[in-house]
Protein backbone atom coordinates (compact mmCIF):
# COMPACT_ATOMS: atom_id res chain seq x y z
CA UNK A 1 0.00 0.00 0.00
CA UNK A 2 2.63 2.61 0.83
CA UNK A 3 4.49 2.27 -2.54
CA UNK A 4 1.18 2.53 -4.40
CA UNK A 5 0.29 5.63 -2.45
CA UNK A 6 3.68 7.11 -3.17
CA UNK A 7 3.40 6.35 -6.87
CA UNK A 8 -0.10 7.80 -7.01
CA UNK A 9 0.99 10.90 -5.17
CA UNK A 10 4.01 11.43 -7.37
CA UNK A 11 1.96 10.94 -10.54
CA UNK A 12 -0.66 13.46 -9.50
CA UNK A 13 1.90 15.95 -8.43
CA UNK A 14 3.94 15.60 -11.65
CA UNK A 15 1.03 16.04 -14.01
CA UNK A 16 -1.00 18.51 -12.02
CA UNK A 17 -4.16 16.31 -12.01
CA UNK A 18 -6.36 15.38 -9.00
CA UNK A 19 -7.26 11.86 -7.77
CA UNK A 20 -9.33 9.66 -10.15
CA UNK A 21 -13.14 9.81 -10.03
CA UNK A 22 -14.68 6.87 -7.96
CA UNK A 23 -17.59 6.39 -10.41
CA UNK A 24 -15.21 6.08 -13.39
CA UNK A 25 -13.07 3.60 -11.53
CA UNK A 26 -16.13 1.48 -10.65
CA UNK A 27 -17.35 1.44 -14.28
CA UNK A 28 -13.91 0.45 -15.49
CA UNK A 29 -13.84 -2.48 -13.03
CA UNK A 30 -17.27 -3.72 -14.20
CA UNK A 31 -16.09 -3.59 -17.86
CA UNK A 32 -13.01 -5.61 -17.02
CA UNK A 33 -15.12 -8.26 -15.27
CA UNK A 34 -17.52 -8.52 -18.24
CA UNK A 35 -14.61 -8.84 -20.68
CA UNK A 36 -13.08 -11.67 -18.61
CA UNK A 37 -16.42 -13.56 -18.51
CA UNK A 38 -16.94 -13.14 -22.28
CA UNK A 39 -13.52 -14.68 -22.84
CA UNK A 40 -14.63 -17.97 -21.28
CA UNK A 41 -15.48 -20.92 -23.58
CA UNK A 42 -19.14 -21.22 -22.55
CA UNK A 43 -19.73 -17.49 -23.27
CA UNK A 44 -18.23 -17.82 -26.75
CA UNK A 45 -20.46 -20.80 -27.48
CA UNK A 46 -23.54 -18.91 -26.38
CA UNK A 47 -22.69 -15.99 -28.71
CA UNK A 48 -22.13 -18.36 -31.64
CA UNK A 49 -25.51 -20.05 -31.08
CA UNK A 50 -27.27 -16.66 -30.92
CA UNK A 51 -25.63 -15.49 -34.16
CA UNK A 52 -26.62 -18.75 -35.90
CA UNK A 53 -30.26 -18.42 -34.79
CA UNK A 54 -30.35 -14.80 -36.03
CA UNK A 55 -28.95 -15.80 -39.41
CA UNK A 56 -31.41 -18.69 -39.70
CA UNK A 57 -34.29 -16.36 -38.95
CA UNK A 58 -33.13 -13.94 -41.64
CA UNK A 59 -32.71 -16.72 -44.20
CA UNK A 60 -36.18 -18.08 -43.53
CA UNK A 61 -37.94 -14.71 -43.18
CA UNK A 62 -36.56 -12.87 -46.27
CA UNK A 63 -37.98 -15.34 -48.87
CA UNK A 64 -41.34 -15.10 -47.12
CA UNK A 65 -41.30 -11.34 -47.46
CA UNK A 66 -40.12 -11.55 -51.07
CA UNK A 67 -42.92 -14.00 -51.81
CA UNK A 68 -45.46 -11.68 -50.23
CA UNK A 69 -44.07 -8.67 -52.14
CA UNK A 70 -44.08 -10.59 -55.43
CA UNK A 71 -47.65 -11.69 -54.80
CA UNK A 72 -48.67 -8.08 -54.13
CA UNK A 73 -46.99 -6.89 -57.37
CA UNK A 74 -48.63 -9.70 -59.33
CA UNK A 75 -52.03 -8.80 -57.91
CA UNK A 76 -51.44 -5.13 -58.74
CA UNK A 77 -50.42 -5.92 -62.33
CA UNK A 78 -53.41 -8.21 -62.79
CA UNK A 79 -55.76 -5.35 -61.92
CA UNK A 80 -54.20 -2.93 -64.45
CA UNK A 81 -56.13 -2.27 -67.65
CA UNK A 82 -54.74 -1.84 -71.20
CA UNK A 83 -55.42 1.90 -70.94
CA UNK A 84 -52.86 2.15 -68.13
CA UNK A 85 -50.18 0.47 -70.23
CA UNK A 86 -51.00 2.70 -73.18
CA UNK A 87 -50.80 5.84 -71.03
CA UNK A 88 -47.52 4.63 -69.50
CA UNK A 89 -45.81 4.00 -72.85
CA UNK A 90 -47.12 7.24 -74.38
CA UNK A 91 -45.87 9.25 -71.38
CA UNK A 92 -42.49 7.53 -71.51
CA UNK A 93 -42.19 8.20 -75.25
CA UNK A 94 -43.18 11.85 -74.81
CA UNK A 95 -40.68 12.50 -72.01
CA UNK A 96 -37.82 10.75 -73.80
CA UNK A 97 -38.74 12.68 -76.96
CA UNK A 98 -38.51 15.99 -75.10
CA UNK A 99 -35.11 15.00 -73.72
CA UNK A 100 -33.95 14.01 -77.22
CA UNK A 101 -35.09 17.33 -78.74
CA UNK A 102 -33.39 19.33 -75.99
CA UNK A 103 -30.17 17.30 -76.33
CA UNK A 104 -30.17 17.84 -80.12
CA UNK A 105 -30.78 21.58 -79.75
CA UNK A 106 -28.04 21.92 -77.13
CA UNK A 107 -25.57 20.02 -79.33
CA UNK A 108 -26.38 22.12 -82.41
CA UNK A 109 -26.06 25.37 -80.47
CA UNK A 110 -23.13 24.68 -78.14
CA UNK A 111 -21.45 21.62 -79.65
CA UNK A 112 -21.72 19.48 -76.49
CA UNK A 113 -24.17 17.10 -74.85
CA UNK A 114 -26.07 18.72 -71.96
CA UNK A 115 -26.35 15.48 -69.96
CA UNK A 116 -22.67 14.72 -70.47
CA UNK A 117 -21.68 18.27 -69.54
CA UNK A 118 -23.74 18.19 -66.33
CA UNK A 119 -22.45 14.76 -65.36
CA UNK A 120 -18.82 15.80 -65.88
CA UNK A 121 -19.03 19.17 -64.17
CA UNK A 122 -21.42 18.38 -61.28
CA UNK A 123 -21.75 14.64 -60.68
CA UNK A 124 -18.10 13.63 -60.98
CA UNK A 125 -16.96 15.77 -58.00
CA UNK A 126 -19.81 14.30 -55.91
CA UNK A 127 -18.89 10.73 -56.82
CA UNK A 128 -15.25 11.45 -56.05
CA UNK A 129 -13.66 11.49 -59.48
CA UNK A 130 -11.78 14.65 -58.68
CA UNK A 131 -9.90 12.97 -55.82
CA UNK A 132 -8.86 9.94 -57.85
CA UNK A 133 -5.76 11.67 -59.18
CA UNK A 134 -3.69 13.55 -56.63
CA UNK A 135 -2.66 17.08 -57.53
CA UNK A 136 0.83 17.54 -58.88
CA UNK A 137 3.40 19.67 -57.09
CA UNK A 138 3.03 23.40 -57.59
CA UNK A 139 6.28 23.87 -59.51
CA UNK A 140 5.62 20.96 -61.89
CA UNK A 141 1.99 22.00 -62.41
CA UNK A 142 2.96 25.54 -63.30
CA UNK A 143 5.57 24.36 -65.80
CA UNK A 144 3.13 21.91 -67.38
CA UNK A 145 0.46 24.59 -67.73
CA UNK A 146 2.97 26.93 -69.34
CA UNK A 147 4.01 24.24 -71.81
CA UNK A 148 0.41 23.41 -72.71
CA UNK A 149 -0.35 27.11 -73.11
CA UNK A 150 2.51 27.43 -75.60
CA UNK A 151 1.41 24.36 -77.56
CA UNK A 152 -2.23 25.44 -77.65
CA UNK A 153 -3.15 27.20 -80.96
CA UNK A 154 -4.02 30.82 -80.43
CA UNK A 155 -7.42 31.96 -81.66
CA UNK A 156 -6.65 35.61 -82.37
CA UNK A 157 -9.49 37.80 -83.61
CA UNK A 158 -8.62 40.22 -86.42
CA UNK A 159 -10.34 43.34 -87.69
CA UNK A 160 -12.24 42.53 -90.89
CA UNK A 161 -10.48 44.58 -93.62
CA UNK A 162 -13.72 44.69 -95.68
CA UNK A 163 -16.14 45.40 -92.84
CA UNK A 164 -19.36 47.16 -93.78
CA UNK A 165 -20.71 50.51 -92.59
CA UNK A 166 -22.88 50.45 -89.47
CA UNK A 167 -25.47 53.01 -90.56
CA UNK A 168 -25.50 52.54 -94.32
CA UNK A 169 -25.40 48.72 -94.42
CA UNK A 170 -25.77 46.89 -91.09
CA UNK A 171 -28.63 49.13 -89.89
CA UNK A 172 -30.47 48.85 -93.20
CA UNK A 173 -30.34 45.07 -92.92
CA UNK A 174 -31.82 45.24 -89.43
CA UNK A 175 -34.59 47.61 -90.59
CA UNK A 176 -35.59 45.23 -93.40
CA UNK A 177 -35.27 41.84 -91.66
CA UNK A 178 -35.67 42.75 -88.00
CA UNK A 179 -32.55 40.69 -87.19
CA UNK A 180 -29.47 42.07 -85.49
CA UNK A 181 -26.50 41.33 -87.82
CA UNK A 182 -23.80 42.08 -85.23
CA UNK A 183 -23.25 40.38 -81.90
CA UNK A 184 -22.53 42.21 -78.67
CA UNK A 185 -19.08 40.61 -78.54
CA UNK A 186 -18.25 41.87 -82.03
CA UNK A 187 -19.44 45.42 -81.29
CA UNK A 188 -17.53 45.42 -78.00
CA UNK A 189 -14.34 44.55 -79.87
CA UNK A 190 -15.00 47.42 -82.28
CA UNK A 191 -15.44 49.81 -79.34
CA UNK A 192 -12.07 48.71 -78.00
CA UNK A 193 -10.49 49.24 -81.44
CA UNK A 194 -11.91 52.75 -81.68
CA UNK A 195 -10.58 53.65 -78.25
CA UNK A 196 -7.15 52.33 -79.25
CA UNK A 197 -7.03 54.01 -82.67
CA UNK A 198 -8.75 57.33 -81.99
CA UNK A 199 -7.74 58.31 -78.43
CA UNK A 200 -4.47 59.25 -76.70
CA UNK A 201 -3.21 60.64 -73.39
CA UNK A 202 -3.38 64.28 -74.52
CA UNK A 203 -7.14 64.22 -75.25
CA UNK A 204 -7.79 65.86 -71.87
CA UNK A 205 -6.12 69.03 -73.17
CA UNK A 206 -8.78 69.45 -75.90
CA UNK A 207 -12.49 69.60 -74.92
CA UNK A 208 -13.71 68.12 -78.22
CA UNK A 209 -11.39 65.09 -77.93
CA UNK A 210 -12.48 64.63 -74.32
CA UNK A 211 -16.09 64.41 -75.46
CA UNK A 212 -15.14 61.92 -78.20
CA UNK A 213 -13.20 59.83 -75.71
CA UNK A 214 -16.45 59.35 -73.79
CA UNK A 215 -18.41 58.85 -77.02
CA UNK A 216 -16.37 55.79 -78.04
CA UNK A 217 -17.27 54.17 -74.70
CA UNK A 218 -21.02 54.70 -75.09
CA UNK A 219 -23.09 51.60 -75.81
CA UNK A 220 -26.14 53.43 -77.12
CA UNK A 221 -25.70 54.50 -80.79
CA UNK A 222 -27.89 57.59 -80.33
CA UNK A 223 -25.75 58.68 -77.37
CA UNK A 224 -22.61 58.32 -79.50
CA UNK A 225 -24.08 60.38 -82.32
CA UNK A 226 -25.23 63.06 -79.88
CA UNK A 227 -21.73 63.22 -78.38
CA UNK A 228 -20.20 63.59 -81.86
CA UNK A 229 -22.37 66.65 -82.54
CA UNK A 230 -21.35 68.07 -79.15
CA UNK A 231 -17.69 67.65 -80.11
CA UNK A 232 -18.29 69.46 -83.42
CA UNK A 233 -19.90 72.35 -81.54
CA UNK A 234 -16.72 72.66 -79.50
CA UNK A 235 -14.40 72.18 -82.48
CA UNK A 236 -15.60 72.15 -86.06
CA UNK A 237 -12.37 70.40 -87.15
CA UNK A 238 -12.76 67.31 -84.94
CA UNK A 239 -11.92 64.52 -87.39
CA UNK A 240 -13.01 61.64 -85.13
CA UNK A 241 -16.48 63.17 -84.75
CA UNK A 242 -16.93 63.10 -88.53
CA UNK A 243 -15.69 59.50 -88.55
CA UNK A 244 -18.34 58.46 -86.03
CA UNK A 245 -21.11 60.23 -87.97
CA UNK A 246 -19.97 58.62 -91.22
CA UNK A 247 -19.99 55.15 -89.68
CA UNK A 248 -23.21 55.30 -87.69
CA UNK A 249 -25.48 58.19 -88.68
CA UNK A 250 -25.11 58.13 -92.49
CA UNK A 251 -27.80 55.89 -93.98
CA UNK A 252 -26.26 55.73 -97.48
CA UNK A 253 -22.74 55.33 -98.83
CA UNK A 254 -23.00 58.78 -100.45
CA UNK A 255 -23.70 60.42 -97.09
CA UNK A 256 -20.90 58.44 -95.46
CA UNK A 257 -18.48 59.63 -98.15
CA UNK A 258 -19.41 63.25 -97.47
CA UNK A 259 -18.64 62.87 -93.78
CA UNK A 260 -15.36 61.12 -94.53
CA UNK A 261 -14.27 63.91 -96.87
CA UNK A 262 -14.83 66.39 -94.04
CA UNK A 263 -12.90 64.08 -91.73
CA UNK A 264 -10.06 63.90 -94.28
CA UNK A 265 -9.80 67.68 -94.49
CA UNK A 266 -9.68 68.04 -90.69
CA UNK A 267 -7.43 65.00 -90.24
CA UNK A 268 -4.78 66.18 -92.70
CA UNK A 269 -4.57 69.57 -90.96
CA UNK A 270 -4.19 67.99 -87.52
CA UNK A 271 -1.66 65.46 -88.88
CA UNK A 272 0.59 68.21 -90.27
CA UNK A 273 0.53 70.01 -86.93
CA UNK A 274 1.44 66.82 -85.10
CA UNK A 275 4.33 66.13 -87.49
CA UNK A 276 5.90 69.51 -86.69
CA UNK A 277 5.98 68.95 -82.93
CA UNK A 278 6.07 65.18 -82.47
CA UNK A 279 9.70 65.17 -81.21
CA UNK A 280 9.07 67.57 -78.35
CA UNK A 281 7.77 65.02 -75.82
CA UNK A 282 6.41 61.44 -75.55
CA UNK A 283 2.88 62.88 -75.32
CA UNK A 284 3.33 64.54 -78.72
CA UNK A 285 4.57 61.25 -80.20
CA UNK A 286 1.45 59.50 -78.89
CA UNK A 287 -0.69 62.23 -80.43
CA UNK A 288 1.09 61.78 -83.77
CA UNK A 289 0.37 58.05 -83.70
CA UNK A 290 -3.28 58.76 -82.98
CA UNK A 291 -3.51 61.34 -85.80
CA UNK A 292 -1.79 58.88 -88.17
CA UNK A 293 -4.33 56.19 -87.30
CA UNK A 294 -7.19 58.59 -87.96
CA UNK A 295 -5.77 59.68 -91.33
CA UNK A 296 -5.13 56.10 -92.52
CA UNK A 297 -8.58 54.98 -91.39
CA UNK A 298 -10.32 57.87 -93.17
CA UNK A 299 -8.41 57.36 -96.45
CA UNK A 300 -9.11 53.65 -96.41
CA UNK A 301 -12.84 54.13 -95.83
CA UNK A 302 -12.94 56.75 -98.59
CA UNK A 303 -11.39 54.20 -100.95
CA UNK A 304 -14.02 51.67 -99.87
CA UNK A 305 -16.76 54.22 -100.51
CA UNK A 306 -15.41 54.78 -104.04
CA UNK A 307 -15.34 50.99 -104.59
CA UNK A 308 -18.95 50.60 -103.45
CA UNK A 309 -20.10 53.52 -105.62
CA UNK A 310 -18.53 52.00 -108.76
CA UNK A 311 -15.46 54.24 -109.02
CA UNK A 312 -13.15 51.24 -108.89
CA UNK A 313 -10.07 52.70 -110.61
CA UNK A 314 -10.18 55.66 -108.25
CA UNK A 315 -10.43 53.26 -105.32
CA UNK A 316 -7.42 51.25 -106.58
CA UNK A 317 -5.34 54.43 -106.91
CA UNK A 318 -6.27 55.56 -103.40
CA UNK A 319 -5.33 52.18 -101.93
CA UNK A 320 -1.99 52.08 -103.76
CA UNK A 321 -1.16 55.61 -102.62
CA UNK A 322 -2.08 54.74 -99.06
CA UNK A 323 0.16 51.65 -99.06
CA UNK A 324 3.08 53.71 -100.44
CA UNK A 325 2.57 56.55 -97.95
CA UNK A 326 2.34 54.25 -94.91
CA UNK A 327 4.25 51.04 -95.80
CA UNK A 328 4.72 50.06 -92.13
CA UNK A 329 0.98 49.64 -91.56
CA UNK A 330 0.77 46.31 -93.39
CA UNK A 331 -0.94 44.75 -90.36
CA UNK A 332 -4.09 46.63 -91.39
CA UNK A 333 -4.32 44.29 -94.44
CA UNK A 334 -5.07 47.06 -96.92
CA UNK A 335 -3.76 44.74 -99.65
CA UNK A 336 -6.90 42.60 -99.22
CA UNK A 337 -9.04 45.61 -100.17
CA UNK A 338 -6.75 46.13 -103.16
CA UNK A 339 -7.03 42.48 -104.24
CA UNK A 340 -10.83 42.61 -104.23
CA UNK A 341 -10.90 45.85 -106.25
CA UNK A 342 -8.41 44.51 -108.81
CA UNK A 343 -10.46 41.32 -109.21
CA UNK A 344 -13.50 43.50 -109.92
CA UNK A 345 -11.48 45.23 -112.67
CA UNK A 346 -10.37 41.76 -113.91
CA UNK A 347 -6.77 43.01 -113.73
CA UNK A 348 -5.41 39.53 -113.08
CA UNK A 349 -1.79 40.46 -113.81
CA UNK A 350 -1.94 43.14 -111.12
CA UNK A 351 -3.56 40.66 -108.75
CA UNK A 352 -0.68 38.25 -109.37
CA UNK A 353 1.82 41.03 -108.63
CA UNK A 354 0.15 41.78 -105.28
CA UNK A 355 0.09 38.07 -104.41
CA UNK A 356 3.79 37.75 -105.23
CA UNK A 357 4.49 40.41 -102.61
CA UNK A 358 2.15 39.31 -99.82
CA UNK A 359 1.82 35.52 -100.30
CA UNK A 360 5.14 35.04 -98.57
CA UNK A 361 6.05 32.31 -96.11
CA UNK A 362 7.07 34.84 -93.47
CA UNK A 363 3.77 36.76 -93.59
CA UNK A 364 0.50 35.63 -91.98
CA UNK A 365 -1.88 34.03 -94.42
CA UNK A 366 -5.57 34.68 -94.92
CA UNK A 367 -8.43 33.16 -96.88
CA UNK A 368 -8.25 36.08 -99.34
CA UNK A 369 -4.59 35.33 -100.11
CA UNK A 370 -4.93 31.54 -100.41
CA UNK A 371 -8.20 31.42 -102.35
CA UNK A 372 -7.23 34.26 -104.70
CA UNK A 373 -4.02 32.37 -105.57
CA UNK A 374 -6.15 29.26 -106.21
CA UNK A 375 -8.57 31.27 -108.35
CA UNK A 376 -5.78 32.57 -110.61
CA UNK A 377 -4.38 29.07 -111.16
CA UNK A 378 -7.85 27.65 -111.72
CA UNK A 379 -8.52 30.39 -114.27
CA UNK A 380 -5.79 28.98 -116.53
CA UNK A 381 -7.40 25.53 -116.83
CA UNK A 382 -11.01 25.74 -115.63
CA UNK A 383 -12.57 26.65 -118.98
CA UNK A 384 -11.48 23.36 -120.61
CA UNK A 385 -11.49 21.17 -117.50
CA UNK A 386 -13.66 18.05 -117.51
CA UNK A 387 -13.61 15.36 -114.80
CA UNK A 388 -14.28 12.58 -117.33
CA UNK A 389 -11.47 13.68 -119.63
CA UNK A 390 -9.07 14.17 -116.75
CA UNK A 391 -9.79 10.67 -115.41
CA UNK A 392 -8.96 9.16 -118.81
CA UNK A 393 -5.80 11.04 -119.80
CA UNK A 394 -4.66 12.21 -116.38
CA UNK A 395 -4.03 15.75 -115.14
CA UNK A 396 -1.73 18.14 -116.94
CA UNK A 397 0.93 20.16 -115.13
CA UNK A 398 -1.25 23.27 -115.04
CA UNK A 399 -4.22 21.28 -113.74
CA UNK A 400 -2.07 19.69 -111.03
CA UNK A 401 -0.91 23.16 -109.97
CA UNK A 402 -4.51 24.37 -109.84
CA UNK A 403 -5.66 21.37 -107.80
CA UNK A 404 -2.75 21.76 -105.38
CA UNK A 405 -3.58 25.46 -104.96
CA UNK A 406 -7.20 24.55 -104.16
CA UNK A 407 -6.06 21.92 -101.65
CA UNK A 408 -3.78 24.50 -100.03
CA UNK A 409 -6.62 27.00 -99.73
CA UNK A 410 -9.06 24.41 -98.37
CA UNK A 411 -6.54 23.27 -95.78
CA UNK A 412 -6.13 26.85 -94.58
CA UNK A 413 -9.88 27.46 -94.32
CA UNK A 414 -12.12 24.44 -94.97
CA UNK A 415 -15.35 26.42 -94.47
CA UNK A 416 -15.09 28.56 -97.63
CA UNK A 417 -16.05 26.03 -100.38
CA UNK A 418 -19.57 25.45 -99.02
CA UNK A 419 -20.28 29.18 -99.32
CA UNK A 420 -18.68 29.52 -102.77
CA UNK A 421 -20.61 26.47 -104.02
CA UNK A 422 -23.77 27.89 -102.36
CA UNK A 423 -24.24 24.82 -100.20
CA UNK A 424 -24.71 27.16 -97.22
CA UNK A 425 -26.48 30.50 -97.04
CA UNK A 426 -24.49 33.67 -96.44
CA UNK A 427 -25.05 36.37 -93.83
CA UNK A 428 -23.54 39.83 -93.51
CA UNK A 429 -19.87 39.49 -92.50
CA UNK A 430 -18.97 40.53 -88.94
CA UNK A 431 -16.69 43.43 -88.10
CA UNK A 432 -14.08 40.99 -86.75
CA UNK A 433 -13.02 37.62 -88.12
CA UNK A 434 -11.15 34.58 -86.89
CA UNK A 435 -8.57 33.35 -89.37
CA UNK A 436 -9.25 29.79 -90.54
CA UNK A 437 -12.71 30.05 -88.96
CA UNK A 438 -16.27 30.27 -90.24
CA UNK A 439 -16.36 34.04 -89.71
CA UNK A 440 -13.45 34.51 -92.13
CA UNK A 441 -15.15 32.18 -94.63
CA UNK A 442 -18.35 34.27 -94.50
CA UNK A 443 -16.39 37.51 -94.97
CA UNK A 444 -14.40 36.14 -97.92
CA UNK A 445 -17.32 34.52 -99.75
CA UNK A 446 -19.54 37.60 -99.24
CA UNK A 447 -17.21 39.74 -101.37
CA UNK A 448 -15.45 37.17 -103.62
CA UNK A 449 -18.25 34.84 -104.72
CA UNK A 450 -18.94 37.08 -107.72
CA UNK A 451 -15.29 36.83 -108.83
CA UNK A 452 -15.42 33.01 -108.81
CA UNK A 453 -18.67 33.06 -110.78
CA UNK A 454 -17.16 35.40 -113.36
CA UNK A 455 -14.46 32.87 -114.34
CA UNK A 456 -16.08 30.07 -116.32
CA UNK A 457 -15.51 26.62 -114.87
CA UNK A 458 -13.76 27.81 -111.69
CA UNK A 459 -16.56 26.69 -109.38
CA UNK A 460 -16.82 23.39 -111.26
CA UNK A 461 -13.12 22.71 -110.69
CA UNK A 462 -13.53 23.64 -107.02
CA UNK A 463 -16.55 21.34 -106.72
CA UNK A 464 -14.64 18.38 -108.18
CA UNK A 465 -11.45 18.73 -106.12
CA UNK A 466 -12.00 20.47 -102.77
CA UNK A 467 -13.03 17.39 -100.78
CA UNK A 468 -9.81 15.62 -101.78
CA UNK A 469 -7.98 17.85 -99.31
CA UNK A 470 -9.34 15.91 -96.36
CA UNK A 471 -7.69 12.67 -97.52
CA UNK A 472 -4.29 14.31 -97.06
CA UNK A 473 -5.08 15.48 -93.51
CA UNK A 474 -7.01 12.67 -91.81
CA UNK A 475 -6.29 14.14 -88.37
CA UNK A 476 -6.37 17.91 -88.92
CA UNK A 477 -6.33 18.76 -85.20
CA UNK A 478 -3.08 16.85 -84.71
CA UNK A 479 -1.06 17.40 -87.89
CA UNK A 480 -1.43 19.60 -90.96
CA UNK A 481 0.02 19.22 -94.45
CA UNK A 482 1.09 22.73 -95.50
CA UNK A 483 -0.04 24.67 -92.43
CA UNK A 484 -0.12 24.20 -88.69
CA UNK A 485 -2.74 21.80 -87.28
CA UNK A 486 -6.23 23.22 -87.44
CA UNK A 487 -7.03 25.05 -84.17
CA UNK A 488 -9.71 23.43 -82.05
CA UNK A 489 -10.95 26.72 -80.57
CA UNK A 490 -12.49 28.24 -83.72
CA UNK A 491 -16.04 27.03 -83.08
CA UNK A 492 -16.36 28.84 -79.74
CA UNK A 493 -14.97 32.12 -81.10
CA UNK A 494 -17.10 31.97 -84.26
CA UNK A 495 -20.26 31.48 -82.19
CA UNK A 496 -19.39 34.74 -80.39
CA UNK A 497 -18.71 36.64 -83.63
CA UNK A 498 -21.56 35.42 -85.84
CA UNK A 499 -25.28 36.11 -85.23
CA UNK A 500 -27.41 33.48 -83.53
CA UNK A 501 -29.60 32.87 -86.58
CA UNK A 502 -26.57 31.70 -88.57
CA UNK A 503 -25.66 28.02 -88.43
CA UNK A 504 -21.95 27.99 -87.60
CA UNK A 505 -19.84 25.67 -89.74
CA UNK A 506 -17.82 23.21 -87.63
CA UNK A 507 -14.61 21.49 -88.75
CA UNK A 508 -13.85 18.69 -88.30
CA UNK A 509 -17.39 17.42 -87.95
CA UNK A 510 -18.17 16.16 -84.46
CA UNK A 511 -19.78 12.79 -83.88
CA UNK A 512 -23.17 12.79 -82.19
CA UNK A 513 -22.87 12.26 -78.42
CA UNK A 514 -23.93 8.96 -76.86
CA UNK A 515 -26.91 10.45 -75.05
CA UNK A 516 -28.48 11.66 -78.31
CA UNK A 517 -28.38 8.10 -79.66
CA UNK A 518 -29.64 6.76 -76.32
CA UNK A 519 -32.59 9.17 -76.01
CA UNK A 520 -33.49 8.67 -79.67
CA UNK A 521 -33.54 4.88 -79.20
CA UNK A 522 -35.52 5.16 -75.96
CA UNK A 523 -38.08 7.45 -77.59
CA UNK A 524 -38.45 5.12 -80.59
CA UNK A 525 -38.78 2.03 -78.41
CA UNK A 526 -41.39 3.67 -76.16
CA UNK A 527 -43.33 4.92 -79.17
CA UNK A 528 -43.32 1.41 -80.67
CA UNK A 529 -44.60 -0.06 -77.39
CA UNK A 530 -47.33 2.58 -77.25
CA UNK A 531 -48.39 1.75 -80.81
CA UNK A 532 -48.46 -1.99 -80.11
CA UNK A 533 -50.42 -1.43 -76.88
CA UNK A 534 -52.96 0.65 -78.78
CA UNK A 535 -53.34 -1.88 -81.60
CA UNK A 536 -53.14 -5.11 -79.54
CA UNK A 537 -54.15 -4.19 -75.97
CA UNK A 538 -55.02 -7.69 -74.69
CA UNK A 539 -51.86 -9.27 -76.10
CA UNK A 540 -49.63 -6.56 -74.61
CA UNK A 541 -51.32 -6.91 -71.20
CA UNK A 542 -50.61 -10.66 -71.23
CA UNK A 543 -47.01 -9.93 -72.28
CA UNK A 544 -46.59 -7.37 -69.46
CA UNK A 545 -48.03 -9.78 -66.86
CA UNK A 546 -45.78 -12.57 -68.10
Amino acid sequence: APPAVMAEGSGSGGSGRGPPCPAAASAFRRWEQLRRRAATPWARGFLAVAAGLGLLYAVLRVPVRLRDGLAAVTMFLSTLTPKFYFALTVTSSFISGLIFVFEWWHFRKYGTSFIEQVSVSHLRPLIGGAESSPPAPAAFSAGENETSRQNMPECKVWRNPLNLFRGAEYSRYMWVTGKEPLTYYDMNLSAQDHQTFFTCDTDALRPSDTVMQKAWRERNPQARIKAAYQALELNNDCATAYVLLAEEEATTIVDAEKYFKQALKAGEMIYRKSQNCHSQSPQHEAQLRRDTNVLVYVKRRLAMCARKLGRIREAVKMMRDLMKEFPLLSMLNIHENLLEALLELQAYADVQAVLAKYDDISLPKSAAICYTAALLKARAVSERFSPETASKRGLSTAEINAVEAIHRAVEFNPHVPKYLLEMKSLVLPPEHILKRGDSEAVAYAFFHLQHWKRIEGALNLLHCTWEGTFRMIPYPLEKGHLFYPYPSCTETADRELLPTFHEVSVYPQKELPFFIHFTAGLCSFSAMLALLTHQFPELMVIFAKA
